[in-house]
């Protein structure tokens, strides 16, 4: 089973300092803001509404140049699914943030923060990343 999803490094400015947005899903784990591609949408319509759904906001400004694409298996209903997620970087002017019922919490924070709150590896390794894109 194949499953694809696209999603967002989100960030802000705020007082010359990068505060990247994580989300506390209710099965406990922090994350980027993402879901999965539905028929019909292109990728970034998928991160904009997304976006739009899990936090309410829809000031996105895309990073060109930054794309990162991470793979992975999990089992649903006893069902081997392979799944693809898809990251673009994203700023925003918004600071408020009207989480969906998917989640239990948010932060901004700053990379170090962000990196040592973010569950996975893999996110890690995206936030890591677009830190050091940013950054040049």
């Amino acid at each position: 089973m194949e499953e694809r999803s696209a999603g967002a490094v989100l960030f802000r400015e705020e007082n010359s300092n990068r505060l990247y947005l994580l989300l506390h899903y209710t099965t406990k784990h922090w994350d980027f803001p993402k879901g999965n591609i539905e028929e019909g949408e292109d990728e970034l319509s998928t991160v904009k509404r997304e976006v739009k759904e899990e936090t309410g906001i829809t000031d996105l400004e895309f990073i060109d140049g930054f794309k990162r694409v991470i793979e992975y298996y999990y089992k649903r209903l006893g069902i081997l699914v392979h799944k693809q997620v898809i990251f673009y970087l994203a700023k925003t002017r918004e600071k408020d943030v009207k989480l969906s019922y998917e989640h239990i919490g948010y932060k901004w924070l700053p990379y170090e923060e962000a990196y040592n709150t973010l569950t996975y590896d893999n996110s890690k390794k995206i936030l890591k990343d677009a830190e050091v894109f940013l950054s040049k």
